[in-house]
């Protein structure tokens, strides 16, 4: 358990971090209409036996605004990597071209664009949770601290003030990146 201030908030922080950097993988995932390699990353490849992330059967680009390819290393995975695209969930046709698989990225529909933002307000409330579950954590431990004596009153009032201050941080910073995607999202 920390006993300064500082490394309190440093332990907090880069815990608070892996909630933002988790929000920004999942946004990653969210089609908005222009081609990213996010999209695929998530996709798993039924290969050698065994489920594999995309990116390790093959080498995903962006050749155009709307194009997204991936250049498959082992001619045998060019089917399942067409297969596990389509089947994933995301509203894309793929279609193999020897070794490379082409997946156009589809203009998005009114409905669609909904239900994105939907979703990304759905992985920005569950980022919010995860923050305020490190500050209660911190919270918790800065009340440890002043119960055992380590700390006094008036030093846990500023450092429950000072964990605030960084909850609030990363809770601005998720807000700024949900707007960030959902602007994006929207852009016909």
């Amino acid at each position: 358990m920390p006993t300064d201030l500082n490394s309190l908030k440093q332990d907090l922080g880069r815990r608070m971090d892996g909630a933002l950097e988790t929000l920004r993988r999942e946004f990653g995932g969210l089609r908005s209409g222009r081609a990213s390699p996010a999209l695929l990353e998530p996709v798993r490849v039924s290969a050698y036996g065994s489920e594999m992330p995309l990116p390790q059967v093959g080498t995903i680009a962006v050749p155009e605004a709307r194009m997204i390819t991936v250049q498959v290393w082992d001619r045998s995975l060019v089917n399942p990597v067409v297969t596990a695209i389509r089947d994933a969930g995301l509203g894309l046709n793929p279609s193999a071209d020897g070794q490379l698989v082409r997946v156009p990225i589809p203009q998005l529909t009114g409905e669609r664009r909904a239900e994105l933002s939907k979703a990304a307000h759905k992985y920005a409330e569950g980022a919010k949770v995860a923050v305020r579950g490190v500050r209660r954590d911190g919270m918790e431990q800065i009340k440890a601290l002043e119960k055992k004596g380590t700390i006094s009153q008036d030093e846990q009032t500023r450092w429950h003030d000072e964990v605030q201050k960084l909850t609030d941080a990363y809770i601005r910073r998720i807000d700024d990146a949900l707007a960030e995607k959902d602007k994006e999202i929207k852009q016909v």
